[in-house]
C-alpha cells in the first residue's frame, strides 16, 4: 500500500508504504530525486538519485515514511553532492554522525513524518534555500529545451551546466532529460493518451524510441508499467 501528500514546503512530498513479508518487489523509477527515509527496519536513511529503476522490497515486511525532495534540493538538505549517492541507499547517520541521527531516531519512531519535514525544513533555511539554478534547469528541460540552450538560459556554459547537474541532481543534464521526459510520457500515458501521440509530443523519434527509452530507464517498456 502506498499513497502520498504534499508536504507543504518547496514542492516536497510525504509518502508512506508497507510491505508484507516475502512481498513481490516495487519498481521504484528514477526521477531526480532525492529522498529521506525512515523506516521500521532500518531507522533513518537516504536515497540518492537512481540513474535506473531501484526494486524495493521482497523481504521481511516493512513499514516506510519518505519525504521526496524535488529535483535539485536535496543537496541543501543534506549537505551533500547529489553525485555520492547516486544509485545508493545511505544511513543518515553515515553523512551526519551517530550522536545526531540517534536523538533524531528515537523521536522519528513516534512520528516519522513529522521529523523528516523538522529536518528538510531545517537544513533547508540554514542552507539559505535551494541552488536556484536548479529550478530553472528542471524547469527548461522539462519543456524540451536542449542543454545548449539550458546552459545559455541559465547564464553558464555547458561544462559547467554539467557541472552544476552533477552537484545538484546526481547526472548530466542530459540523464536527467531524459529522465524527466519519461515522467512525461509515462504521466500522459496513464492519462489514456495512445503511446503513438505520447511518443510525438514528447519528442521521442516514434513510439519503438519510446519503448527503448523507457526500457533503458525502468527496465521494462512502457506497457509493463502501465497495466
Amino acid at each position: 500500500m502506498y499513497r502520498e501528500r504534499p508536504a507543504g514546503f518547496a514542492g516536497a512530498v510525504l509518502w508512506t508504504s508497507a510491505t508484507t513479508a516475502g512481498a513481490a518487489p516495487t519498481r521504484v523509477l528514477p526521477d531526480g530525486c532525492l529522498d529521506l527515509l525512515w523506516s521500521s527496519r532500518c531507522g533513518l536513511t537516504v536515497a540518492g538519485p537512481d540513474r535506473t529503476a531501484h526494486l524495493s522490497g521482497g523481504g521481511p515486511a516493512e513499514r516506510w515514511v519518505g519525504l521526496r525532495l524535488p529535483p535539485g534540493i536535496g543537496p541543501a538538505v543534506l549537505g551533500v553532492p547529489a553525485a555520492e549517492l547516486r544509485d545508493r541507499r545511505v544511513p543518515l547517520a553515515a553523512l551526519w554522525g551517530d550522536r545526531d541521527v540517534a536523538r533524531l531516531a528515537e523521536r522519528a519512531e513516534a512520528a516519522p513524518a513529522d521529523v523528516l519535514t523538522e529536518i528538510a525544513v531545517r537544513r533547508l533555511r540554514a542552507a539559505g534555500g535551494p541552488d536556484p539554478v536548479g529550478a530553472r534547469v528542471v524547469a527548461a528541460l522539462a519543456a524540451g529545451a536542449s542543454v545548449t540552450a539550458t546552459a545559455a538560459g541559465t547564464g553558464l556554459d555547458p561544462r559547467a551546466l554539467h557541472r552544476r547537474c552533477q552537484h545538484l541532481f546526481g547526472y548530466g543534464p542530459k540523464t536527467l532529460a531524459r529522465i524527466l521526459r519519461m515522467g512525461r510520457a509515462l504521466a500522459l500515458a496513464r492519462a489514456g493518451t495512445p503511446l503513438a501521440e505520447v511518443a510525438a509530443r514528447c519528442g521521442y523519434a516514434d513510439q519503438a524510441h519510446l519503448t527503448r527509452d523507457v526500457r533503458d530507464l525502468a527496465g521494462v517498456p512502457p506497457t509493463a508499467l502501465l497495466g
